[in-house]
Order: C-alpha cells, then sequence, then structure tokens
C-alpha cells in the first residue's frame, strides 16, 4: 500500500477524507516517528487534493517559534512566530483557523503570492503537547470548511495516538 498516492480530487469531500484516512494508517502502521509520519502526511494530503501547499511546521521553541517540517509544495517560509500569521495564530490558540481570503486575514504572512485560502491545524502529542500545525494553502478562496477542519483534525490525532 506505500506505493500507492491517492488522487481524491472529484471525490466527496466526506468519502475522501475516510479513504485517506485508512490509507494514511495503513502506510503509518508501525510508525513512531513523527518527522516519518509528517513527511507521508505532507505527501498524501498533498497529491489527494492537489492542493498548493501542504506541510508541517514544527515547534522548536515552546510558545516562541515555528520552523518549516516536511512539505509538499514550493518554498515555505523558514521561519514563523508564534501569534504571527495563520500559521503563529493557530500554534498561539491551540486551535484550527480556517481563513477563506488570506489576503482579508490580519498580518497574513505571503510565503507564495499564489495563495488564497488556508487551513492551519494543531498537532499535538500524547501529552497534549504541541508539536507542530499541519498548514495547508490553496491558490482558490473558500476552498476550506468546517468538513475539512473535522477531518484534518482527525487525521492529526495520529499523533497524540501514536505510542
Amino acid at each position: 500500500m506505500a506505493e500507492v498516492t491517492l488522487d481524491l480530487r472529484g471525490t466527496p469531500k466526506a468519502e475522501a477524507y475516510a479513504e485517506l484516512k485508512t490509507h494514511i494508517e495503513a502506510v503509518l502502521e508501525g510508525i513512531n516517528d513523527d518527522v516519518a509520519a509528517m513527511a507521508t502526511m505532507s505527501c498524501l494530503i498533498h497529491n489527494a487534493f492537489g492542493h498548493l501547499w501542504t506541510g508541517f511546521y514544527r515547534v522548536v521553541e515552546p510558545g516562541k517559534l515555528l520552523r518549516v517540517g516536511p512539505y509538499q509544495g514550493t518554498l515555505g517560509c523558514l521561519e514563523i512566530r508564534f501569534g504571527k500569521g495563520v500559521c503563529g495564530t493557530s500554534a498561539a490558540k491551540g486551535e484550527t483557523v480556517v481563513v477563506a481570503d488570506v489576503h482579508a486575514f490580519p498580518g497574513h504572512i505571503t510565503c507564495d503570492g499564489r495563495s488564497a485560502s488556508e487551513i492551519v491545524v494543531p498537532v499535538f502529542g500524547p501529552n497534549r503537547e504541541l508539536l507542530a500545525v499541519l498548514d495547508i494553502d490553496s491558490e482558490h478562496k473558500a476552498t476550506f470548511d468546517d468538513e475539512d477542519r473535522r477531518a484534518l483534525e482527525e487525521l492529526m490525532g495520529w499523533f497524540s495516538r501514536r505510542k
């Protein structure tokens, strides 16, 4: 199964996320390495939906600094301070942030000028410590909704459930 990269574009979201979750769990079975999991999830989510940018910003200074981790897409910002931009806001609040129009988000950090909408999901470890945030950018406005939020939060639950 590890050789398969799903393309779920055109599949209804609920069905696509269910299939993606099953695939991710099968590929990561027996893996207990956060970086390997982030790299794998970035690849699978990115290719499944054809997003502009899909990746993780890892916590390198708790409460202060995020640094780019595994991702798919064009060059990402290397560091983001907590509270800055969409990623830093999600990290500081410990909650998912969905932005329909990044140009209307105060303090948005532009890493790729083609980005139009964004979702950022916090990634918690087994002890509820913030490990990273998952950042997904789209070149289309209003790409992400509550269904994406719920499904991506469930996918990121892998990190809190790992042993």
